[in-house]
């Protein structure tokens, strides 16, 4: 039993529509869809997916409860006063859920913040963090280690599609997103027609190189790790069912799927958990997600995601270090999903992160 302590909840709250609504004067393109919001004391202009990685109050306050049941908990929003609150509270530990504010960095601004002060968080360091966002360099990394994942190649520009020589069908991703963000069903180009123009869309929608990655015909699963070194655990792997999707949509999980299909008063049964899949298979998902955890050095927990090429081998697609925890099972979140199904209700998960950063910490 970890003893009580002073926790500190770092978290980013999604942006409400009436929050939007609320400065609709003072800018906004119809057209393009976009609505100007104020963040501190600029004002940007916001795609629709902008804020789908931060948490709703709902899933924060859940966070919130879960803590308090076993620790005392601050509440502190990772804004541009986050320094200074959490200097005045100096907790003994933070629990960070903040995907951080903005720039290809953000996953990493409270954790660097805390390394700087001294103060133990739940998670992976602000290197791997940033190595994670960043999904060629993550690639590179497990390249490197012999990890299995689909050969890509990152564009910054139109002009180097005269070099690609990836073969098609291919899957076209912002570099630097998390939450599917701007992983739409189109995203998926068989021809270099529709190749140009998926990459022009994401380095003109998201102002930033666009990775493309060949597309894996397979089938695709998501796995929860929980721990770190020996007791690293991994939860029940859970099969993503691709052709429960809309009828003509692409085998893919796009933004369409998570956030828009999807939803809990018209769901899509896509989710098995565990998944109904051979022995071997389930072995060699989990060998190779144990090894990307490890040569990415991920800290207390990680989902990754997997998909099989079309000899069923299992590929590293990308590592989500500060994975989404809803806590309405209705939402199909997936690592408290794995959680339940591995006999660990909502609450018990997240204080199971909290006990692993306290333990691999020395705070008992």
């Amino acid at each position: 039993m970890v003893k009580r302590l002073h926790v500190a909840l770092v978290y980013n709250m999604k942006k409400e529509i009436v929050d939007e609504v609320s400065i609709r004067d003072e800018g906004r393109d119809e057209e393009e869809g976009e609505i100007a919001i104020r963040t501190g004391t600029e004002l940007q202009q916001t795609r629709p997916d902008t804020y789908a990685e931060w948490d709703t109050e709902d899933t924060i306050l859940a966070v919130k409860a879960a803590l308090e049941e076993r620790h005392v908990v601050t509440m502190i929003e990772a804004n541009e006063e986050a320094f200074q609150k959490v200097l005045q509270v100096q907790p003994e530990i933070v629990f960070n859920i903040a995907e951080g504010l903005r720039g290809a960095s953000r996953e990493a601004q409270m954790p660097a913040i805390l390394e700087m002060l001294g103060i133990p968080y739940t998670g992976s360091d602000p290197v791997t963090l940033g190595i994670c966002l960043d999904k060629s360099r993550a690639k590179e990394i497990l390249s490197y280690y012999n990890v299995p994942t689909p050969a890509f190649q990152v564009l910054t520009s139109l002009d180097q599609l005269r070099d690609f020589a990836i073969t098609l069908p291919c899957i076209v991703k912002p570099l630097h997103e998390g939450s599917s963000k701007g992983v739409l069903d189109s995203s998926i180009v068989r021809t270099r027609e529709e190749l140009r123009a998926q990459v022009e869309r994401v380095l003109t929608d998201y102002d930033e190189p666009a990775l493309v990655e060949r597309f894996l015909s397979g089938r695709e699963f998501t796995v929860a790790l929980l721990g770190n070194g020996p007791t690293l655990r991994v939860l029940p792997v859970i099969e993503l069912l691709l052709d429960r999707l809309p009828k003509g949509a692409n085998p893919i999980y796009s933004y369409e799927a998570k956030w828009m299909w999807d939803q809990s008063d018209h769901p899509i049964e896509m989710y098995q958990c565990p998944a109904r899949i051979e022995p071997e298979l389930e072995h060699r998902i989990q060998l190779v997600c144990r090894q990307a955890f490890e040569v990415l050095r991920c800290r207390d927990w990680c989902r990754i995601d997997v998909r099989l090429d079309e000899f069923g081998n299992p590929n590293i697609i990308e590592l989500n270090p500060l994975p989404g925890i809803l806590p309405n099972p209705d939402d199909h979140s997936a690592f408290p999903m794995a959680a339940r199904h591995g006999g660990l209700p909502y609450n018990a998960m997240l204080n199971a992160v909290l006990d692993a950063a306290v333990v691999r910490t020395g705070l008992i």
